[in-house]
């Protein structure tokens, strides 16, 4: 017995992974059942009157359910209404896989000091998904600093069970990577935590003391739970070749920000993707003053797109990209497959028979996406 189609989508502009086409999809349980080619619009098909229809993007690093935790300083939100918000606001944007970036890893003491939260945060996405209450799938991205105090313990409240699907190591040690310029760490700190200048110095301090104290065995620690997880290990905001090469042999396979075209050749070189931020991309550069995105697009050095701190700006980079080769199906790539194949998920990422039927449909003013559609496993969820 042929099962029934779910849902039929037609007379779109189909971005496949190389190229565009006019065509549609027949869904089948969850799943992309057929493709076929051409303007017709069959009996109770919804008719995508020539929009693009692209993958559901793939969003592997953000941090933004913590702007919707906490909108205010000293503000905390109810937590659930905070978690189904953020995955609304995700879908609206297109996103239909997300990893939800939390830090493990905390400050006890100093005027920048930070507390533990992720396992907490953990178990109410879990059971707001166990309860069917989230819109699109997510697994977790546990933000592993290096600079902490209490990183191994917090890391050992996770297992394989947890969905985490990336581990990335995060090294904010003052005067390295992404703040290799003291004053750019300056402003950060005193924007956020309105430090004075005497505060900034004894947080500097603090950061240096800590990480010659915990760092090599946090390190260590991270990468081995990341084994252990069954995760994909990050690097993060990597700077020198000499960075790149301890990646290497970290078995890394996702480079996020990386700072500079040199870090971002030798990624390459070892066979890492490149990660960098959509925001990035739009705004013409890097708000820390390191390598701009589209420096790396045009070395053809740019694998990876995420939103970063902003969802909309995923699929504004995915078709900006797509509008500076001169091809839609190369932009959106790097929002959709190229990011699935990263995080090790080969069932979503592209429009390709048996394939999960999570899909968006858009159209663009100049370099802005406006949704139309959003579809996790067939299931119309924006």
């Amino acid at each position: 017995m042929t099962p029934t189609p779910s849902a039929i989508l037609a007379n779109a502009t189909l971005v496949l992974e190389n190229e565009t086409l006019k065509g549609g999809v027949v869904i089948t349980d969850g799943k992309i059942a057929e493709i076929f080619t051409g303007s017709t619009v069959p009996a109770g098909a919804l008719d995508c009157e020539g929009d693009y229809l692209a993958p559901g993007l793939v969003e592997l690093h953000t941090d933004n359910l913590e702007r919707h935790m906490s909108p205010r300083p000293g503000v905390d939100w109810p937590h659930a209404a905070a978690i189904m918000a953020h995955d609304a606001e995700f879908a609206g944007a297109g996103v239909t896989t997300l990893f939800d970036a939390m830090r493990v890893g905390s400050l006890t003491s100093g005027k920048g000091k930070y507390k533990k939260y992720a396992r907490q945060m953990a178990d109410e996405i879990l059971a707001l998904r166990a309860r069917g209450a989230l819109r699109i799938s997510h697994y977790f991205h546990l933000r592993a600093e290096i600079c902490s105090e209490t990183l191994i313990e917090e890391m050992a409240e996770f297992g394989p069970e947890d969905r985490i699907g990336i581990v990335s190591l995060m090294d904010h040690t003052p005067g390295q990577r992404q703040f290799a310029d003291l004053s750019q760490m300056k402003t950060y700190l005193q924007g956020k935590y309105a430090m004075s200048d005497t505060d900034v110095t004894e947080h500097f301090e603090l950061l240096r003391r800590v990480k010659a104290t915990h760092g090599t065995a946090n390190e260590s620690a991270a990468v081995a739970k990341a084994h252990a997880y069954g995760s994909v290990i990050a690097s993060h905001d990597d700077t020198t070749r000499d960075h790149v090469l301890q990646s290497a042999e970290y078995g890394v396979r996702l480079a996020e920000f990386p700072t500079t075209i040199d870090a971002a050749k030798a990624c390459h070189e070892a066979g890492i993707s490149v990660m960098m931020g959509a925001p990035n991309l739009l705004r013409g550069g890097s708000h820390s003053g390191n390598v701009a995105a589209s420096d790396l697009m045009d070395a053809g050095l740019l694998d990876i797109m995420s939103s970063d701190y902003a969802p909309a700006s995923l699929l504004m980079s995915g078709v900006k990209l797509g509008q500076e080769t001169g091809n839609m199906a190369v932009g959106i790539r790097a929002v959709t497959k190229a990011p699935a194949q990263a995080a090790m998920l080969e069932d979503r990422g592209e429009i390709a028979l048996g394939l999960r039927a999570d899909l968006v449909r858009f159209t663009h003013i100049d370099a802005f996406p406006r949704t139309h559609g959003v579809w996790v496993q067939g299931t119309r969820v924006a």
